[in-house]
């Protein structure tokens, strides 16, 4: 896989992180199954608050898919991590899992109130 010019090895996808997951703990996580490239965290460009997924690239092909399949559904800090191949750019998620988000079941959004869209729609109101 190439990116902008760059050979890269194989990038998966880790879901379902804890919120004090780092990029140093991410690294450690997946160690053990290979040279690591490049470990990501994802987070909050406002906060820097973790946004609960990261990205592991890996310079063998066969260190992610050792990581896959060892790692999917692990236990981390009492979360099931969600470890798959990395989609690339652009690409949404298999149908399988469209409708979803990430560490989504059994809660549901926050309701929020429509706000009203000429004054005269809110008079009376509280």
């Amino acid at each position: 896989m190439s990116y902008r010019g760059f050979i890269m090895g194989k990038r998966i996808y880790v879901g379902n992180l804890p919120w004090s997951v780092t990029k140093v703990i991410l690294e450690n996580l997946f160690s053990g199954f290979g040279e690591i490239e490049e470990a990501l965290v994802i987070a909050n460009k406002f906060t820097g608050r973790s946004r609960g997924f990261g990205f592991v690239t890996f310079k063998e092909d066969v260190a992610a898919g050792k990581a896959i399949s060892e790692m999917h559904e692990k236990d981390v800090e009492g979360r099931k991590i969600v470890v798959r191949e990395a989609m690339p750019l652009g690409e949404g998620p298999p149908k399988e899992h469209e409708g979803k988000e990430e560490g989504s079941e059994g809660h549901e959004k926050p309701h929020r109130r429509k706000e009203p869209k000429h004054k005269e729609d809110s008079e009376g109101e509280f």
